[in-house]
């Protein structure tokens, strides 16, 4: 079973920069995709970042491209959402969410990912 834990969330200027972290308890993390989504107060989620099972391959929605980067260690079983030049509509809970063991790469839509972390605050001040 995959438990996932988000960390590295905070309060940050407008400009400044972030790196959360994701910790996946599961035994096979290398053989799966794995994403970043977010949620802001009274929106839906939406989709932020994918990474292939190799970290080969990203993808990147265009409200954050070229601002933000995706990694992953497979050694730690971590998976890094590296966040810069921030704004306040970046302002959300940021999730990581693991595809199901074998899918090495993931559509950009909650319905390809099966398991989620509890979530972690990232709050960007103006």
């Amino acid at each position: 079973q995959v438990q996932l834990v988000e960390s590295g969330g905070g309060l940050v200027q407008a400009g400044g920069s972030l790196r959360l972290s994701c910790v996946d308890s599961g035994r096979t993390f290398s053989s799966y995709a794995m994403g970043w989504f977010r949620q802001a107060p009274g929106k839906e989620r939406e989709f932020v970042a994918t990474i292939t099972w190799n970290g080969r391959s990203t993808y990147y929605a265009d409200s954050v491209k070229g601002r933000f980067t995706t990694s992953r260690d497979n050694a730690k079983n971590t998976v890094y959402l590296q966040m810069n030049s921030l704004k306040p509509e970046d302002t959300a809970v940021y999730y990581c969410a693991a595809a199901a063991p074998g899918r090495l790469w993931a559509r950009p839509l909650v319905a390809d990912f099966g398991s989620w972390g509890q979530g972690t605050q990232v709050t960007v001040s103006s």
